[in-house]
């Protein structure tokens, strides 16, 4: 490790606004680089050997492109890369179906009374709304359970009777 990368690591710990998982790394990073093994650089830290042993084995991998950015010379470079290299990697599972672009038309849609789109109803229902949505183009397919969940009208948000023993009024 670099002057400069313990220097931007060190920033990130003192940082308030830095996020806690980025602090616990930089902290094992920093740790790691006295020389001290990963039990105890865990114990110092307060997490497992195996997260510090993930940990020293990321940063290891990002040498390359730790060292690129310094070559650079510019430290708002090294700063990002460190950052990057903090960082969560995605999560694996299925990619989202609806991009935030599609999500807010069809929100957009749904403030839309239905009478000035040709729909002679009063107001919208999840399955006009998804028939609509596809009719427009704005996504290919979407159920209508989709887009209560979009509205936020699939499952009630609060108990409809107190779940309390003596909810009554005090």
């Amino acid at each position: 490790m670099t002057a400069r990368q313990r220097r931007e690591l060190e920033r990130i710990v003192r940082r308030a606004s830095s996020p806690q998982q980025q602090v616990s790394r930089a902290e094992i990073i920093v740790a790691a680089a006295t020389g001290a093994n990963n039990e105890e650089v865990g114990r110092r830290v307060g997490v497992s050997r195996e997260t510090v042993r993930r940990w020293r084995d990321r940063w290891g991998e990002r040498e390359e492109a730790l060292l690129a950015a310094e070559a650079e010379g510019d430290d708002a470079a090294v700063g990002a890369v460190v950052r990057g290299v903090l960082a969560d990697e995605p999560r694996p599972g299925a990619p989202a179906r609806f991009s935030p672009e599609q999500f807010c038309q069809i929100m957009a849609l749904a403030c839309t009374p239905p009478v000035e789109v040709g729909r002679p109803l009063d107001h919208w229902t999840a399955r006009e709304l998804a028939d609509e949505a596809v009719q427009r183009g704005i996504v290919a397919r979407i159920s209508p359970s989709t887009v209560e969940r979009f509205l936020g009208r699939g499952q009630p948000q609060a108990a409809s009777e107190p779940v309390l023993a003596d909810a009554g009024p005090r």
